[in-house]
């Protein structure tokens, strides 16, 4: 329990707002404005209560060098068009200029600063370069839950320097996952895929002793079914992990359910040819790229009983016309099973908003891996340096 922007007054106040502006550029267009529109409840009620709005956020991955590719320019010309009020770009987000630029704010002004990773030191926490972050605003807040899990400089550093509080993307995003985890409504569902079992090695052993049952599907299902005693043909084989599958599937009995079908082919090409197989019979030279009808079927049989869900993770190589039906079979379920439904980012949520079914999932969280991190019960640095309530 964190205080939030409700707890504080920002009236005429500096406020020094981390948000998640990390979006898809091409040719300096954005194409998926989501963690952007997803940003605008907390900038509102700061702008409605009189602060004034200073924005810092990361863009890409420029290696601490100024790179035009990833300035924030293009964020805070369709964050205007979004808030319909000007957005002041600043060219950098430290420096004398920057800090004389928010000395003159108005109340009701927002001002976005420039990409914070131009800076080596945002990604070394560097406490001289937090501070100067710092004399920027009077007030901090981090609605930037998918950068919570990285202690740098603007989401861990700079709350050591002023009152630190939520966002309410922050407080959004703590109250489902921290409901799932802590208190679930019962029948509470799992389901994992994604490509490697050793990326959810934590998130496996902390949701087992909770869930009711735990659905494994995507790359991650082949090393569990290798584990069972099946050849898998071509299919993803995180070798290393085989003795934990193993283990796990003995210790859980049929909590676990793995898929009984699968969608294999030659290699992962849209026009590839295809075939469904049951799991004991994948073909030396396929490899296994979708979950099969009737592993959405049985999935999806569990998937309606359910109250809560918790989702992380693809289940098929669904950005692939041959390999989505998996994902969007189980998708359909979820959506209509009106469960309580959570889904990590990345690219679980990536797939519900190419299939559609964005609209109809109670919470798409914008944290891949911190929502990861989250769901293996770690503590993320960024949430742990905000005020208690």
């Amino acid at each position: 329990m964190k205080k939030t922007v409700r707890d504080i007054e920002v009236q005429g106040k500096r406020v020094l707002v981390r948000v998640d502006f990390n979006v898809p550029l091409q040719n300096g267009q954005i194409t998926d404005d989501r963690r952007i529109r997803e940003s605008l409840p907390t900038i509102q009620y700061l702008l409605q209560h009189g602060a004034k709005v200073i924005l810092m956020s990361h863009l890409g991955r420029p290696k601490g060098k100024r790179d035009p590719q990833y300035s924030l320019r293009p964020v805070a010309e369709r964050l205007s068009e979004l808030l319909q009020r000007p957005v002041r770009f600043l060219e950098d987000c430290v420096g004398e200029a920057v800090e004389q630029a928010v000395q003159t704010m108005a109340p009701g002004e927002v001002v976005l600063l420039e990409n914070l990773r131009f800076h080596p030191k945002e990604e070394a926490n560097d406490p001289a370069f937090a501070q100067a972050l710092a004399r920027l605003g009077e007030i901090y807040v981090n609605d930037a839950f998918g950068s919570a899990h990285r202690a740098h400089a603007s989401t861990e550093g700079v709350a050591h320097y002023l009152p630190a509080v939520a966002g309410l993307l922050m407080e959004k995003e703590l109250r489902y996952l921290g409901n799932a985890l802590m208190k679930p409504e019962r029948p509470f569902i799992a389901i994992l895929g994604g490509a490697k079992v050793h990326d959810k090695i934590g998130v496996i052993q902390n949701l087992l002793p909770k869930v009711d049952r735990l659905l494994i599907g995507g790359g991650m299902a082949f090393t569990f079914i290798k584990a069972r005693g099946y050849e898998i043909g071509r299919s993803l084989l995180d070798s290393e992990s085989v003795e934990f599958a193993h283990r796990v599937l003995q210790e859980a009995g049929d909590k676990i359910l793995l898929p009984v079908d699968v969608v294999v082919a030659p290699e992962p090409r849209a026009d590839a040819p295809t075939q469904i197989v049951p799991i004991e019979q994948i073909p030396p030279d396929q490899m296994g790229l979708d979950i099969g009808p009737q592993t959405v079927a049985r999935f999806g049989e569990v998937i309606r009983t359910a109250r809560t869900i918790v989702w992380n993770g693809p289940l098929g190589m669904f950005e692939l016309a041959p390999f989505a039906a998996g994902t969007r079979g189980i998708l359909q379920a979820v959506a209509e099973s009106g469960a309580v439904s959570i889904l990590g980012g990345g690219d679980t949520a990536a797939a519900a908003e190419q299939l559609g079914f964005a609209d109809r999932i109670t919470h798409l969280s914008t944290g891949g891996g911190a929502s990861l991190e989250f769901l293996e019960g770690r503590e993320l640095p960024g949430i742990a340096a905000l005020m208690e309530a």
